[in-house]
Protein backbone atom coordinates (compact mmCIF):
# COMPACT_ATOMS: atom_id res chain seq x y z
CA UNK A 1 0.00 0.00 0.00
CA UNK A 2 1.56 3.28 -1.06
CA UNK A 3 1.23 6.44 1.07
CA UNK A 4 -0.62 8.40 -1.04
CA UNK A 5 -3.44 5.01 -0.37
CA UNK A 6 -2.92 5.18 3.24
CA UNK A 7 -3.48 8.90 3.62
CA UNK A 8 -6.40 8.56 1.35
CA UNK A 9 -7.49 5.53 4.17
CA UNK A 10 -6.65 7.88 7.03
CA UNK A 11 -9.34 10.51 5.40
CA UNK A 12 -12.41 8.51 4.99
CA UNK A 13 -11.52 7.25 8.17
CA UNK A 14 -12.17 10.83 9.90
CA UNK A 15 -14.79 11.65 6.96
CA UNK A 16 -16.50 8.72 8.93
CA UNK A 17 -16.23 9.91 12.55
CA UNK A 18 -17.10 13.26 11.01
CA UNK A 19 -20.46 11.79 9.94
CA UNK A 20 -21.19 9.51 13.04
CA UNK A 21 -20.64 12.82 15.05
CA UNK A 22 -22.70 14.83 12.54
CA UNK A 23 -19.73 17.42 12.26
CA UNK A 24 -20.47 20.26 9.63
CA UNK A 25 -17.34 21.40 8.00
CA UNK A 26 -18.26 24.83 9.31
CA UNK A 27 -17.80 24.36 12.49
CA UNK A 28 -14.31 23.92 12.35
CA UNK A 29 -13.84 21.14 14.64
CA UNK A 30 -10.12 19.33 14.35
CA UNK A 31 -9.29 16.17 13.96
CA UNK A 32 -7.80 15.70 17.22
CA UNK A 33 -10.99 16.87 18.55
CA UNK A 34 -12.99 14.14 16.30
CA UNK A 35 -10.67 11.86 17.73
CA UNK A 36 -10.68 12.59 21.31
CA UNK A 37 -14.67 12.83 20.94
CA UNK A 38 -15.09 9.26 19.38
CA UNK A 39 -12.52 7.70 21.85
CA UNK A 40 -10.64 6.12 18.93
CA UNK A 41 -6.31 6.28 18.23
CA UNK A 42 -5.17 7.89 14.92
CA UNK A 43 -4.87 5.63 12.02
CA UNK A 44 -7.00 2.77 13.14
CA UNK A 45 -8.52 1.60 9.90
CA UNK A 46 -4.90 1.31 8.86
CA UNK A 47 -4.30 -1.12 11.66
CA UNK A 48 -6.95 -2.87 11.04
CA UNK A 49 -5.79 -3.78 7.04
CA UNK A 50 -2.47 -4.30 8.22
CA UNK A 51 -3.53 -7.13 10.47
CA UNK A 52 -5.37 -8.14 8.08
CA UNK A 53 -2.93 -8.51 5.54
CA UNK A 54 -0.41 -10.13 7.56
CA UNK A 55 -3.08 -12.31 8.77
CA UNK A 56 -3.85 -13.42 5.43
CA UNK A 57 -0.19 -14.14 4.67
CA UNK A 58 -0.25 -16.23 7.66
CA UNK A 59 -2.69 -18.26 6.32
CA UNK A 60 -1.14 -18.43 2.74
CA UNK A 61 2.12 -19.45 3.71
CA UNK A 62 0.43 -22.31 6.04
CA UNK A 63 -2.07 -23.61 3.59
CA UNK A 64 -1.65 -26.42 1.55
CA UNK A 65 -4.51 -24.86 -1.07
CA UNK A 66 -2.52 -21.89 -2.11
CA UNK A 67 0.67 -23.57 -3.43
CA UNK A 68 0.18 -20.89 -6.53
CA UNK A 69 0.05 -17.66 -4.65
CA UNK A 70 3.06 -19.50 -2.65
CA UNK A 71 5.06 -19.74 -5.71
CA UNK A 72 4.06 -16.07 -6.64
CA UNK A 73 5.35 -15.01 -3.59
CA UNK A 74 8.60 -16.85 -3.77
CA UNK A 75 9.05 -15.78 -7.14
CA UNK A 76 9.28 -19.00 -8.64
CA UNK A 77 7.06 -18.16 -11.99
CA UNK A 78 8.90 -18.33 -15.28
CA UNK A 79 8.83 -15.65 -17.97
CA UNK A 80 10.08 -12.05 -18.65
CA UNK A 81 8.65 -8.96 -16.85
CA UNK A 82 6.62 -6.53 -18.20
CA UNK A 83 8.59 -2.90 -19.58
CA UNK A 84 8.52 0.23 -16.99
CA UNK A 85 8.56 0.63 -13.40
CA UNK A 86 8.50 -2.31 -10.91
CA UNK A 87 5.08 -2.32 -9.15
CA UNK A 88 4.70 -1.82 -5.39
CA UNK A 89 4.27 -5.32 -4.29
CA UNK A 90 2.05 -6.74 -1.54
CA UNK A 91 4.99 -8.59 0.20
CA UNK A 92 7.24 -5.96 -0.15
CA UNK A 93 4.87 -3.71 1.71
CA UNK A 94 4.27 -6.32 4.64
CA UNK A 95 8.02 -6.40 4.22
CA UNK A 96 8.33 -2.60 5.22
CA UNK A 97 6.08 -3.00 8.12
CA UNK A 98 7.57 -5.38 10.34
CA UNK A 99 10.81 -4.80 8.95
CA UNK A 100 11.88 -8.27 8.27
CA UNK A 101 13.26 -9.70 4.73
CA UNK A 102 11.17 -11.94 2.93
CA UNK A 103 12.94 -14.93 3.74
CA UNK A 104 12.68 -14.58 7.19
CA UNK A 105 8.74 -13.31 7.27
CA UNK A 106 7.78 -16.53 5.23
CA UNK A 107 9.74 -18.82 7.82
CA UNK A 108 8.22 -16.95 10.50
CA UNK A 109 4.97 -17.68 9.20
CA UNK A 110 5.35 -20.87 9.48
CA UNK A 111 5.19 -20.51 13.30
CA UNK A 112 1.67 -19.96 13.47
CA UNK A 113 2.21 -18.76 17.53
CA UNK A 114 5.86 -16.60 16.46
CA UNK A 115 4.16 -14.98 13.74
CA UNK A 116 0.93 -14.78 15.87
CA UNK A 117 3.16 -12.06 18.22
CA UNK A 118 4.39 -10.53 14.88
CA UNK A 119 1.05 -9.52 13.30
CA UNK A 120 -0.09 -8.38 16.90
CA UNK A 121 3.30 -5.83 17.34
CA UNK A 122 3.03 -4.65 13.28
CA UNK A 123 -0.57 -4.26 13.98
CA UNK A 124 -0.26 -2.01 17.21
CA UNK A 125 2.95 -0.20 15.73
Amino acid sequence: MKVNMMNKFEAFEMWLYHRMLRISWIQHISNRQVLNRVGQGEGELIKMIKKSKLAYLGHIIRGSRYRIIQLILNGNIDGKRGIGRKKYSWLRNLRQWIGLSADKLLHAAQDRERYRQIVMEASHA
